[in-house]
Protein backbone atom coordinates (compact mmCIF):
# COMPACT_ATOMS: atom_id res chain seq x y z
CA UNK A 1 0.00 0.00 0.00
CA UNK A 2 1.32 3.44 -0.93
CA UNK A 3 1.66 5.95 1.89
CA UNK A 4 0.96 9.64 1.19
CA UNK A 5 1.86 12.64 3.35
CA UNK A 6 -0.40 15.70 3.18
CA UNK A 7 1.18 18.94 4.46
CA UNK A 8 -1.54 21.61 4.70
CA UNK A 9 -2.55 23.98 7.49
CA UNK A 10 -6.22 23.79 6.41
CA UNK A 11 -7.03 20.95 8.80
CA UNK A 12 -10.59 20.44 7.52
CA UNK A 13 -9.42 20.17 3.91
CA UNK A 14 -6.55 17.84 4.88
CA UNK A 15 -8.87 15.48 6.79
CA UNK A 16 -11.37 15.46 3.95
CA UNK A 17 -8.61 14.64 1.47
CA UNK A 18 -7.21 11.97 3.80
CA UNK A 19 -10.62 10.26 4.02
CA UNK A 20 -11.12 10.43 0.27
CA UNK A 21 -7.66 9.00 -0.51
CA UNK A 22 -8.12 6.23 2.05
CA UNK A 23 -11.23 5.11 0.15
CA UNK A 24 -9.00 4.76 -2.92
CA UNK A 25 -6.55 2.45 -1.17
CA UNK A 26 -3.90 4.83 0.13
CA UNK A 27 -2.47 5.08 3.64
CA UNK A 28 -2.42 8.77 4.53
CA UNK A 29 -0.67 10.90 7.16
CA UNK A 30 -1.29 14.64 7.64
CA UNK A 31 0.78 17.52 9.00
CA UNK A 32 -0.39 21.11 9.53
CA UNK A 33 3.08 22.70 9.38
CA UNK A 34 6.36 22.25 7.54
CA UNK A 35 8.10 21.35 10.80
CA UNK A 36 5.59 18.57 11.50
CA UNK A 37 5.93 17.34 7.93
CA UNK A 38 9.72 17.20 8.19
CA UNK A 39 9.45 15.18 11.40
CA UNK A 40 7.16 12.61 9.76
CA UNK A 41 9.45 12.33 6.71
CA UNK A 42 12.41 11.62 8.98
CA UNK A 43 10.46 8.93 10.83
CA UNK A 44 8.58 7.14 8.03
CA UNK A 45 8.79 6.26 4.34
CA UNK A 46 6.31 7.90 1.95
CA UNK A 47 5.47 7.19 -1.67
CA UNK A 48 4.25 10.74 -2.33
CA UNK A 49 4.12 14.19 -0.75
CA UNK A 50 1.13 16.53 -1.23
CA UNK A 51 2.01 19.99 0.04
CA UNK A 52 0.33 23.37 0.08
CA UNK A 53 2.40 26.42 -0.86
CA UNK A 54 1.44 28.65 2.08
CA UNK A 55 2.07 27.35 5.60
CA UNK A 56 2.17 29.06 9.02
CA UNK A 57 5.88 28.43 9.68
CA UNK A 58 7.48 27.96 6.23
CA UNK A 59 6.20 27.43 2.68
CA UNK A 60 6.10 24.53 0.27
CA UNK A 61 9.18 25.81 -1.56
CA UNK A 62 11.19 25.63 1.66
CA UNK A 63 10.04 22.02 2.17
CA UNK A 64 11.10 21.09 -1.39
CA UNK A 65 14.48 22.75 -0.85
CA UNK A 66 14.92 20.77 2.35
CA UNK A 67 14.07 17.54 0.56
CA UNK A 68 16.54 18.42 -2.17
CA UNK A 69 19.32 19.00 0.34
CA UNK A 70 18.56 15.63 1.93
CA UNK A 71 18.35 14.01 -1.53
CA UNK A 72 15.16 12.40 -0.27
CA UNK A 73 13.57 10.35 -3.10
CA UNK A 74 9.97 11.42 -2.44
CA UNK A 75 7.96 12.67 -5.43
CA UNK A 76 5.90 15.76 -4.62
CA UNK A 77 2.75 17.38 -5.99
CA UNK A 78 2.29 21.02 -5.03
CA UNK A 79 -1.22 22.37 -4.34
CA UNK A 80 -1.51 26.06 -5.15
CA UNK A 81 -4.01 28.77 -5.95
CA UNK A 82 -4.09 30.16 -9.49
CA UNK A 83 -2.59 33.44 -8.24
CA UNK A 84 0.54 31.56 -7.11
CA UNK A 85 1.14 29.78 -10.42
CA UNK A 86 4.62 31.33 -10.69
CA UNK A 87 5.53 29.62 -7.40
CA UNK A 88 4.44 26.32 -8.94
CA UNK A 89 6.99 26.86 -11.69
CA UNK A 90 9.68 27.48 -9.07
CA UNK A 91 8.62 24.36 -7.16
CA UNK A 92 9.00 22.20 -10.28
CA UNK A 93 12.52 23.56 -10.74
CA UNK A 94 13.20 22.39 -7.18
CA UNK A 95 12.07 18.86 -7.98
CA UNK A 96 8.28 18.75 -7.64
CA UNK A 97 6.73 16.22 -10.02
CA UNK A 98 3.59 18.23 -10.73
CA UNK A 99 1.22 20.85 -9.39
CA UNK A 100 -2.55 21.21 -9.11
CA UNK A 101 -4.59 24.35 -8.64
CA UNK A 102 -6.97 24.91 -5.73
CA UNK A 103 -9.85 24.30 -5.34
CA UNK A 104 -8.68 20.77 -6.04
CA UNK A 105 -10.47 18.62 -8.61
CA UNK A 106 -10.29 15.23 -6.87
CA UNK A 107 -10.49 13.18 -10.07
CA UNK A 108 -7.64 15.16 -11.61
CA UNK A 109 -5.65 14.82 -8.38
CA UNK A 110 -6.14 11.05 -8.28
CA UNK A 111 -4.92 10.80 -11.88
CA UNK A 112 -1.82 12.86 -11.09
CA UNK A 113 -1.10 10.79 -7.96
CA UNK A 114 -1.30 7.48 -9.83
CA UNK A 115 0.77 8.79 -12.75
CA UNK A 116 3.44 10.21 -10.45
CA UNK A 117 3.74 7.04 -8.37
CA UNK A 118 3.81 4.85 -11.48
CA UNK A 119 6.43 7.06 -13.14
CA UNK A 120 8.52 7.07 -9.96
CA UNK A 121 8.46 3.28 -9.77
CA UNK A 122 9.49 2.93 -13.41
CA UNK A 123 12.23 5.49 -12.99
CA UNK A 124 13.64 3.77 -9.91
CA UNK A 125 13.58 0.40 -11.68
CA UNK A 126 15.40 1.84 -14.68
CA UNK A 127 17.95 3.59 -12.51
CA UNK A 128 18.74 0.37 -10.68
CA UNK A 129 19.70 -1.27 -13.98
CA UNK A 130 21.82 1.64 -15.25
CA UNK A 131 25.25 2.80 -14.21
CA UNK A 132 25.56 6.04 -12.26
CA UNK A 133 27.11 7.86 -15.22
CA UNK A 134 24.42 6.67 -17.65
CA UNK A 135 21.69 7.83 -15.29
CA UNK A 136 23.23 11.29 -14.93
CA UNK A 137 23.59 11.73 -18.69
CA UNK A 138 20.05 10.57 -19.42
CA UNK A 139 18.53 12.86 -16.81
CA UNK A 140 20.58 15.85 -17.97
CA UNK A 141 19.63 15.29 -21.61
CA UNK A 142 15.95 14.90 -20.76
CA UNK A 143 15.94 18.03 -18.61
CA UNK A 144 17.58 20.17 -21.31
CA UNK A 145 15.64 18.82 -24.28
CA UNK A 146 12.12 20.10 -23.69
CA UNK A 147 9.38 20.83 -21.23
CA UNK A 148 5.75 19.77 -21.56
CA UNK A 149 2.98 22.27 -20.96
CA UNK A 150 0.21 21.56 -18.46
CA UNK A 151 -2.73 23.31 -20.13
CA UNK A 152 -5.47 21.26 -21.78
CA UNK A 153 -4.23 21.93 -25.33
CA UNK A 154 -0.64 20.87 -24.52
CA UNK A 155 -1.80 17.84 -22.51
CA UNK A 156 -3.88 16.59 -25.44
CA UNK A 157 -0.95 17.03 -27.82
CA UNK A 158 1.52 15.08 -25.69
CA UNK A 159 -1.03 12.37 -24.96
CA UNK A 160 -1.49 11.89 -28.72
CA UNK A 161 2.30 11.82 -29.14
CA UNK A 162 2.52 9.08 -26.54
CA UNK A 163 -0.15 7.09 -28.40
CA UNK A 164 1.24 7.37 -31.93
CA UNK A 165 4.99 7.25 -31.21
CA UNK A 166 5.28 3.43 -30.73
CA UNK A 167 3.40 2.77 -34.01
CA UNK A 168 4.79 2.91 -37.54
CA UNK A 169 2.11 5.33 -38.79
CA UNK A 170 3.01 8.35 -40.92
CA UNK A 171 2.31 11.53 -38.95
CA UNK A 172 1.30 14.96 -40.25
CA UNK A 173 2.13 17.75 -37.79
CA UNK A 174 0.40 21.06 -38.43
CA UNK A 175 0.89 24.33 -36.63
CA UNK A 176 2.00 27.91 -36.98
CA UNK A 177 5.63 28.85 -37.51
CA UNK A 178 7.65 28.69 -34.31
CA UNK A 179 5.36 26.31 -32.40
CA UNK A 180 7.99 23.55 -32.18
CA UNK A 181 6.89 21.10 -34.87
CA UNK A 182 10.38 19.63 -35.32
CA UNK A 183 10.62 19.12 -31.56
CA UNK A 184 7.39 17.07 -31.71
CA UNK A 185 8.79 15.06 -34.63
CA UNK A 186 11.96 14.29 -32.67
CA UNK A 187 9.89 13.33 -29.65
CA UNK A 188 7.90 10.86 -31.77
CA UNK A 189 11.17 9.35 -33.01
CA UNK A 190 12.72 9.18 -29.54
CA UNK A 191 9.67 7.36 -28.17
CA UNK A 192 9.40 4.95 -31.09
CA UNK A 193 10.94 1.54 -31.73
CA UNK A 194 13.25 3.29 -34.18
CA UNK A 195 14.86 5.52 -31.54
CA UNK A 196 18.24 3.82 -31.95
CA UNK A 197 18.28 4.58 -35.69
CA UNK A 198 18.81 7.87 -37.57
CA UNK A 199 16.52 10.88 -37.41
CA UNK A 200 16.98 12.86 -40.64
CA UNK A 201 15.35 16.28 -41.00
CA UNK A 202 14.86 18.14 -44.29
CA UNK A 203 13.47 21.65 -44.82
CA UNK A 204 11.45 21.36 -48.01
CA UNK A 205 11.21 25.12 -48.32
CA UNK A 206 14.96 25.48 -48.93
CA UNK A 207 15.48 22.71 -51.52
CA UNK A 208 16.03 24.04 -55.07
CA UNK A 209 13.65 22.44 -57.56
CA UNK A 210 16.45 21.06 -59.74
CA UNK A 211 18.21 19.40 -56.76
CA UNK A 212 15.14 17.97 -55.00
CA UNK A 213 15.49 14.44 -56.42
CA UNK A 214 19.17 14.34 -55.50
CA UNK A 215 18.47 15.55 -51.96
CA UNK A 216 15.79 12.92 -51.42
CA UNK A 217 17.21 9.92 -53.29
CA UNK A 218 20.91 10.69 -53.83
CA UNK A 219 22.82 10.56 -57.10
CA UNK A 220 25.69 8.73 -58.78
CA UNK A 221 28.88 10.38 -59.92
CA UNK A 222 28.58 12.14 -63.28
CA UNK A 223 24.77 11.99 -63.41
CA UNK A 224 24.59 15.78 -63.86
CA UNK A 225 26.86 18.80 -63.86
CA UNK A 226 28.33 19.15 -60.40
CA UNK A 227 27.83 15.49 -59.43
CA UNK A 228 31.52 14.91 -58.78
CA UNK A 229 30.94 11.93 -56.48
CA UNK A 230 28.22 9.54 -55.36
CA UNK A 231 25.79 11.00 -52.85
CA UNK A 232 23.49 9.34 -50.32
CA UNK A 233 20.04 10.95 -50.22
CA UNK A 234 17.80 11.55 -47.22
CA UNK A 235 15.83 8.32 -47.70
CA UNK A 236 18.97 6.17 -47.53
CA UNK A 237 20.41 8.21 -44.66
CA UNK A 238 17.24 7.66 -42.64
CA UNK A 239 16.97 3.92 -43.40
CA UNK A 240 15.67 2.10 -40.34
CA UNK A 241 14.82 5.38 -38.65
CA UNK A 242 12.64 8.46 -39.16
CA UNK A 243 12.59 10.93 -42.07
CA UNK A 244 11.18 14.32 -41.09
CA UNK A 245 10.06 16.66 -43.90
CA UNK A 246 9.42 20.19 -42.65
CA UNK A 247 7.14 22.54 -44.66
CA UNK A 248 6.15 19.70 -46.98
CA UNK A 249 3.59 21.97 -48.66
CA UNK A 250 6.46 23.75 -50.43
CA UNK A 251 7.37 20.73 -52.57
CA UNK A 252 6.76 21.20 -56.28
CA UNK A 253 4.39 18.89 -58.13
CA UNK A 254 7.11 16.79 -59.80
CA UNK A 255 8.86 16.12 -56.50
CA UNK A 256 5.52 15.18 -54.92
CA UNK A 257 5.09 12.47 -57.58
CA UNK A 258 8.57 11.09 -56.88
CA UNK A 259 7.97 11.16 -53.14
CA UNK A 260 4.66 9.34 -53.46
CA UNK A 261 6.24 6.63 -55.62
CA UNK A 262 9.03 6.07 -53.09
CA UNK A 263 6.55 5.79 -50.22
CA UNK A 264 4.33 3.36 -52.10
CA UNK A 265 7.09 1.09 -53.39
CA UNK A 266 9.44 1.43 -50.42
CA UNK A 267 12.26 1.56 -52.93
CA UNK A 268 14.30 4.41 -54.34
CA UNK A 269 16.73 4.86 -57.21
CA UNK A 270 19.55 7.37 -57.12
CA UNK A 271 19.58 10.02 -59.84
CA UNK A 272 21.56 8.56 -62.74
CA UNK A 273 21.59 5.10 -61.16
CA UNK A 274 19.97 1.86 -62.29
CA UNK A 275 19.89 -0.11 -59.02
CA UNK A 276 16.74 -0.04 -56.89
CA UNK A 277 17.49 0.36 -53.20
CA UNK A 278 14.98 -0.90 -50.59
CA UNK A 279 14.30 1.58 -47.81
CA UNK A 280 12.62 1.26 -44.43
CA UNK A 281 11.67 4.64 -43.00
CA UNK A 282 8.99 6.10 -40.76
CA UNK A 283 7.74 9.37 -42.27
CA UNK A 284 6.85 12.42 -40.19
CA UNK A 285 5.99 15.66 -41.99
CA UNK A 286 5.11 19.17 -40.86
CA UNK A 287 3.36 22.16 -42.38
CA UNK A 288 2.18 25.60 -41.36
CA UNK A 289 -0.35 25.80 -44.19
CA UNK A 290 -3.68 24.10 -44.82
CA UNK A 291 -2.86 21.22 -47.16
CA UNK A 292 -6.54 20.53 -47.85
CA UNK A 293 -6.83 24.07 -49.22
CA UNK A 294 -3.69 23.44 -51.28
CA UNK A 295 -5.36 20.33 -52.71
CA UNK A 296 -8.34 22.46 -53.69
CA UNK A 297 -6.01 24.91 -55.46
CA UNK A 298 -4.30 22.05 -57.28
CA UNK A 299 -0.88 22.69 -55.73
CA UNK A 300 -0.76 19.54 -53.56
CA UNK A 301 -1.64 15.99 -54.54
CA UNK A 302 -4.57 14.42 -52.69
CA UNK A 303 -3.08 10.91 -52.91
CA UNK A 304 0.19 12.10 -51.31
CA UNK A 305 -1.77 13.92 -48.61
CA UNK A 306 -3.57 10.74 -47.59
CA UNK A 307 -0.30 8.78 -47.69
CA UNK A 308 1.46 11.17 -45.27
CA UNK A 309 -1.58 11.78 -43.06
CA UNK A 310 -2.21 8.43 -41.40
CA UNK A 311 -2.30 10.32 -38.10
CA UNK A 312 -2.47 14.07 -37.60
CA UNK A 313 -1.27 16.27 -34.76
CA UNK A 314 -1.94 19.98 -34.30
CA UNK A 315 0.58 21.94 -32.27
CA UNK A 316 -1.36 24.75 -30.53
CA UNK A 317 -0.12 28.34 -30.86
CA UNK A 318 1.32 29.90 -27.73
CA UNK A 319 -1.66 32.27 -27.37
CA UNK A 320 -3.80 29.17 -26.71
CA UNK A 321 -1.46 28.11 -23.88
CA UNK A 322 -1.44 31.32 -21.82
CA UNK A 323 -1.44 29.50 -18.48
CA UNK A 324 1.83 27.79 -19.51
CA UNK A 325 3.64 30.85 -20.88
CA UNK A 326 5.58 31.47 -17.66
CA UNK A 327 6.43 27.77 -17.45
CA UNK A 328 8.04 27.99 -20.90
CA UNK A 329 9.63 31.37 -20.12
CA UNK A 330 11.25 30.00 -16.99
CA UNK A 331 12.56 27.01 -18.96
CA UNK A 332 14.06 29.31 -21.61
CA UNK A 333 15.56 31.46 -18.85
CA UNK A 334 17.45 28.45 -17.52
CA UNK A 335 18.78 27.78 -21.02
CA UNK A 336 19.75 31.43 -21.49
CA UNK A 337 21.58 31.53 -18.16
CA UNK A 338 23.63 28.47 -19.18
CA UNK A 339 24.43 29.76 -22.66
CA UNK A 340 25.23 33.32 -21.62
CA UNK A 341 26.93 32.55 -18.31
CA UNK A 342 24.37 34.68 -16.44
CA UNK A 343 22.57 34.13 -13.13
CA UNK A 344 19.24 35.86 -13.62
CA UNK A 345 16.76 34.52 -11.06
CA UNK A 346 13.44 35.20 -12.77
CA UNK A 347 10.91 37.76 -13.99
CA UNK A 348 9.27 40.51 -11.98
CA UNK A 349 5.47 40.64 -11.74
CA UNK A 350 5.02 43.27 -14.46
CA UNK A 351 7.06 41.20 -16.90
CA UNK A 352 5.07 38.06 -16.12
CA UNK A 353 1.85 39.99 -16.81
CA UNK A 354 3.23 41.39 -20.10
CA UNK A 355 4.47 38.00 -21.33
CA UNK A 356 1.17 36.33 -20.47
CA UNK A 357 -0.94 39.04 -22.13
CA UNK A 358 1.03 39.14 -25.40
CA UNK A 359 -0.27 37.08 -28.36
CA UNK A 360 3.15 35.78 -29.55
CA UNK A 361 2.77 35.66 -33.35
CA UNK A 362 6.18 33.94 -33.48
CA UNK A 363 5.11 31.45 -30.80
CA UNK A 364 7.72 29.52 -28.77
CA UNK A 365 10.58 30.57 -31.04
CA UNK A 366 9.74 34.24 -30.42
CA UNK A 367 9.38 33.68 -26.67
CA UNK A 368 12.76 31.90 -26.55
CA UNK A 369 14.47 34.73 -28.45
CA UNK A 370 12.80 37.35 -26.25
CA UNK A 371 13.94 35.65 -23.05
CA UNK A 372 17.45 35.19 -24.44
CA UNK A 373 17.79 38.89 -25.33
CA UNK A 374 16.22 40.02 -22.03
CA UNK A 375 18.63 37.80 -20.09
CA UNK A 376 21.55 39.30 -21.97
CA UNK A 377 20.35 42.83 -21.22
CA UNK A 378 19.43 42.21 -17.58
CA UNK A 379 21.65 43.87 -15.00
CA UNK A 380 19.66 42.91 -11.91
CA UNK A 381 18.45 39.71 -10.29
CA UNK A 382 15.12 39.86 -12.13
CA UNK A 383 14.19 40.71 -15.72
CA UNK A 384 12.15 43.93 -15.81
CA UNK A 385 10.00 45.67 -18.42
CA UNK A 386 13.05 47.66 -19.52
CA UNK A 387 14.55 44.49 -21.02
CA UNK A 388 11.47 43.60 -23.11
CA UNK A 389 10.89 44.65 -26.75
CA UNK A 390 8.49 47.58 -27.16
CA UNK A 391 5.72 45.56 -28.84
CA UNK A 392 5.56 43.18 -25.87
CA UNK A 393 5.93 45.82 -23.20
CA UNK A 394 3.33 48.16 -24.72
CA UNK A 395 1.20 45.39 -26.29
CA UNK A 396 -0.93 47.56 -28.55
CA UNK A 397 -1.28 50.54 -26.24
CA UNK A 398 -0.36 52.98 -29.01
CA UNK A 399 3.22 53.46 -27.87
CA UNK A 400 4.56 52.63 -31.33
CA UNK A 401 8.32 52.39 -31.46
CA UNK A 402 9.01 54.48 -28.36
CA UNK A 403 11.28 52.58 -26.04
CA UNK A 404 10.37 54.32 -22.80
CA UNK A 405 8.50 57.49 -21.95
CA UNK A 406 11.38 58.61 -19.70
CA UNK A 407 14.22 59.90 -21.98
CA UNK A 408 16.93 59.19 -19.41
CA UNK A 409 15.83 55.57 -19.05
CA UNK A 410 15.50 55.27 -22.82
CA UNK A 411 19.05 56.49 -23.42
CA UNK A 412 20.38 54.15 -20.73
CA UNK A 413 18.65 51.17 -22.29
CA UNK A 414 19.95 52.04 -25.78
CA UNK A 415 23.53 52.32 -24.50
CA UNK A 416 23.15 49.03 -22.61
CA UNK A 417 21.86 47.25 -25.73
CA UNK A 418 24.73 48.59 -27.87
CA UNK A 419 27.25 47.41 -25.28
CA UNK A 420 25.64 43.98 -25.08
CA UNK A 421 25.68 43.73 -28.89
CA UNK A 422 29.33 44.86 -29.07
CA UNK A 423 28.29 47.87 -31.17
CA UNK A 424 26.27 45.84 -33.70
CA UNK A 425 23.38 48.20 -34.39
CA UNK A 426 21.19 45.60 -36.13
CA UNK A 427 21.46 43.26 -33.15
CA UNK A 428 20.89 46.12 -30.71
CA UNK A 429 17.74 47.18 -32.59
CA UNK A 430 16.46 43.61 -32.42
CA UNK A 431 17.08 43.49 -28.66
CA UNK A 432 15.25 46.79 -28.22
CA UNK A 433 12.29 45.73 -30.35
CA UNK A 434 12.66 48.57 -32.87
CA UNK A 435 13.78 48.79 -36.49
CA UNK A 436 17.30 49.90 -37.47
CA UNK A 437 16.14 53.26 -38.83
CA UNK A 438 14.43 54.15 -35.55
CA UNK A 439 17.59 53.22 -33.66
CA UNK A 440 19.71 55.51 -35.87
CA UNK A 441 17.27 58.38 -35.25
CA UNK A 442 17.51 57.87 -31.49
CA UNK A 443 21.31 57.60 -31.61
CA UNK A 444 21.37 60.96 -33.37
CA UNK A 445 18.88 62.48 -30.92
CA UNK A 446 20.91 61.43 -27.88
CA UNK A 447 24.28 62.16 -29.48
CA UNK A 448 25.41 58.55 -29.15
CA UNK A 449 28.30 57.64 -31.44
Amino acid sequence: MHRILIVDDDITFALMLKTWLAKHGFEVETASSVAAGRKLIEEKRFSLLLTDMRMPDQDGIYLLQWLGERNEPIPAIVMTSYADISNAVISMKLGASDYIAKPVNTDELLKKINETIELTQKTRSRKESDTKAERANAERSAAEAYIEGHCDAASRLYEHVRLVAPTNMSVLISGESGTGKEHIARLIHDRSRRSGKPFVAMDCGTIPRELAASEFFGHVKGSFTGAVSDKVGAFEAADGGTLFLDEVGNLNYETQVQLLRALQERRIRRVGGSREIPIDIRLVVATNENLESAIGRGTFRADLYHRINEFSLRVPPLRDQREDIMLYADFFLDQANRELGKQVTGFDRTVAAALTAYDWPGNLRQLKNTVMCATLLATDEYITLHELPAEIRDNGNGAGNTLLRNPDEEETRIRRALAAANGNKSMAAKMLGIDRKTLYNKLHAYGIE
